[in-house]
């Protein structure tokens, strides 16, 4: 029984060893702690015993336990049996993105002229610029009492140009506002207005698309992947933050999931052809352009928040390493299809409509840290397809291929 002991404890003993501790155990009538000590002291350590429990402040959870249907909340509990799981700050923004974005559509889809001080504060959340959106489920004055806002997450893992991207979002929504007093002129070359159901300006650039497709990177991709995701997985595992029931790394992981999705399951039911839930954002554009990895990133974000609980924090490492990558492989797939569809558009409409789509993408290529993109590489791109005088009129199939190219290239699609 001793040996058993001894072998369980990761202590490994040879034939000699053993036989030596049989006769010490024969001939010597000592404390069995003496015993003990002796038989340890004779024996080698073996490396590939690994310990049975973690240094964390949490249960163990058995990640065979993890399926793709269980509700995210469900297995993170205190000792009391409470959720220690807090999705409030990313839906808080998730729901913000979501006023914001449904205000830019107010041009066309209610014919009506735009005030681009009100978007600066549906931005920054300054005075009260929230309101009921039934149709969304948005409740305007939780919002405006949250504290939060979008504008000083965009671009936030890079503080030295953070304020110039946030100008430039602001700077667009000036754009927009004085676009859309054109909502009931035609778009054409040289005059803005209304082309199908899209709202262009002279040079055949929807801005409603390009500040959205921006914001899916400066603002969710960029706080997501490379701060909570990246940095904030160094945060504190131990302490309990003070009035809260979770530590810092486990509300950090929960900001992301919350900010990419509000649903308790993200894709739950999902297949190559259908949707299973509602999604916006960055979180639509997974599922319709990453189709080889879109059903594993829900896994991956319960196993990396299980892996937390764990206090295993290389597996949580790990699984956010994959999250980043799909996210990224998303928005530069979304750039090229886009680009592509430019080329198979057989009216204006559909063509510009697929160019604000592309450009807003190419503009967030800046932020897809772990391909190795940049501002150089994202504004190159963008020079070369419409940084000229009629912008999207000026379009040939030359310059669309080149992008793709290169994009393709960059990210090995």
């Amino acid at each position: 029984m001793l040996f058993g002991i001894i072998i369980n404890k990761g202590y490994v003993c040879t034939r000699i060893q053993i036989s030596q501790m049989r006769a010490i155990i024969k001939t010597i009538t000592a404390p069995l702690a003496i015993i003990i000590l002796v038989a340890t002291s004779s024996c080698r350590k073996d490396p590939t015993v690994k310990p049975t429990t973690t240094s964390g402040i949490r249960k163990s959870i058995d990640y065979n336990s993890l399926t793709p249907t269980t509700p995210y909340k469900n297995l993170f509990l205190d000792n009391a049996g409470d959720t220690v799981v807090d999705l409030s700050n990313g839906n808080t923004r998730y729901r913000m993105f979501q006023a914001l974005n449904y205000y830019l559509g107010a041009a066309v889809r209610d014919s009506k002229t735009l005030d681009s001080i009100l978007m600066k504060n549906l931005f920054s959340n300054t005075g009260s610029p929230f309101t009921d959106i039934p149709s969304l489920k948005i409740t305007g004055a939780g919002l405006n009492a949250s504290g939060l806002q979008l504008r000083d997450l965009v671009a936030s893992s890079m503080p030295s140009e953070a304020e110039t991207a946030r100008k430039r979002i602001e700077g667009l929504f000036g754009e927009m506002a004085r676009l859309s007093a054109f909502f009931a002129d035609t778009a054409k070359k040289g005059k803005p207005g209304k082309i199908g159901t899209y709202l262009a300006d002279a040079k055949g650039i929807e801005v409603a698309q390009i500040i959205q497709k921006s914001l899916i990177g400066a603002l969710q991709l960029d706080y997501m992947g490379n701060v909570l995701l990246n940095t904030g997985l160094d945060a504190d595992n131990q302490t309990i933050v003070a009035g809260k029931k979770y530590t810092q790394l486990e509300q950090n992981w929960d900001e992301a999931y919350g900010f990419l999705t509000l649903n308790p399951v993200y894709l739950l039911g999902s297949t190559d052809a259908v949707r299973g839930t509602p999604e916006s954002f960055l979180g639509s554009y997974i599922w319709e352009y990453n189709k080889g990895e879109y059903a594993k990133i829900y896994p991956a974000f319960l196993k990396g928040r299980a892996a937390i609980a764990n206090n295993d924090i290389a597996e949580a490492k790990s699984q956010a390493a994959f999250i980043r990558t799909a996210m990224e492989k998303a928005i530069a797939s979304a750039a090229v299809g886009y680009l592509n569809k430019w080329k198979s558009g057989s009216t204006d409409a559909a063509r510009i409509h697929a160019m604000g789509e592309g450009l807003g993408f190419i503009y967030s290529l800046r932020y897809c840290k772990l391909n190795g993109a940049s501002a150089s590489f994202s504004d190159g791109l963008l020079n070369d397809l419409v940084n000229s005088t009629d912008g999207y009129w000026d379009l040939t199939s030359g310059k669309i291929n080149d992008a793709v190219t290169a994009i393709s290239t960059k990210f090995n699609l």
